[in-house]
């Protein structure tokens, strides 16, 4: 029996499992884990209609008399960034938002990661199954490393960008839209720079670009938990 495939499958996984328990000892209230596998869940589902939608927009854009770089920008900030932290927020939008188990402002930011954790599993299966009988198991430890580090730690970054401002439009009175639109609008761009700088800048710039734009995002996270965090006491959900 060849165990190649379960072996990526378990690469694929526990990346995600990893950065979930992290994020989870974030939470002094712990959520109950029906609703944690729930919203995983959700959000790995949530990879298949924007599949199609990165599809469709793509072969559209193809059909648009355009040059390649015009094409790259279009592709990686407008159709890959928007889409996919756009569906993520909607499973926390249509699941959570109206749930009795979100009491906190801390908890959307924390909801957010989690769709954002089942996202990336989906595509990181999908990716090492892709290499499956192409590359060795030390290349393919090494591709699972590099997403481990990158493409998780981008979704999960960029969707707790848009958990904070989502959590912060609830507790304002005035501009509630405008704190979502820019939340939503920071995560795209900087989801959208990271792809692009990989795709077209040559190295040093292809990983200096995306590390720093990680740093950046760890950075913001950090603040945003601790600012959600304090301010539980002032805005109950």
């Amino acid at each position: 029996m060849d165990y190649t495939i379960i072996i990526y499958i378990i690469f694929g996984i526990s990346p995600s499992l990893a950065w979930l328990f992290y994020y989870l000892k974030k939470d002094a209230h712990p959520e109950p884990k029906s609703m944690i596998l729930r919203i995983f869940l959700w959000g790995a589902l949530a990879t298949i209609p924007v599949l199609f939608i990165e599809y469709g927009l793509q072969e559209l854009l193809a059909k648009i008399s355009v040059g390649l770089l015009a094409y790259n920008i279009v592709n990686y900030i407008l159709i890959v960034g928007f889409t996919e932290e756009f569906f993520k927020y909607l499973v926390i939008r249509m699941k959570v938002m109206n749930s009795p188990n979100l009491d906190e402002p801390l908890d959307i930011m924390l909801y957010m990661t989690v769709a954002a954790l089942g996202f990336a599993t989906v595509e990181n299966i999908s990716c090492l199954l892709s290499i499956v009988g192409q590359k060795t198991l030390t290349e393919a430890l090494f591709i699972y490393f590099i997403r481990s580090v990158g493409a998780v730690f981008l979704h999960t970054l960029c969707s707790a960008v848009v958990g904070y401002f989502l959590a912060i439009s609830v507790c304002k009175i005035k501009n509630k839209k405008m704190f979502f639109i820019a939340g939503m609008l920071i995560a795209t761009f900087l989801h959208g720079i990271f792809d692009l700088s990989m795709v077209i800048l040559p190295n040093p710039g292809s990983s200096l670009i995306p590390s720093i734009i990680i740093v950046i995002l760890a950075f913001f996270t950090f603040v945003g938990f601790e600012r959600l965090r304090k301010m539980k006491g002032i805005c109950k959900i």
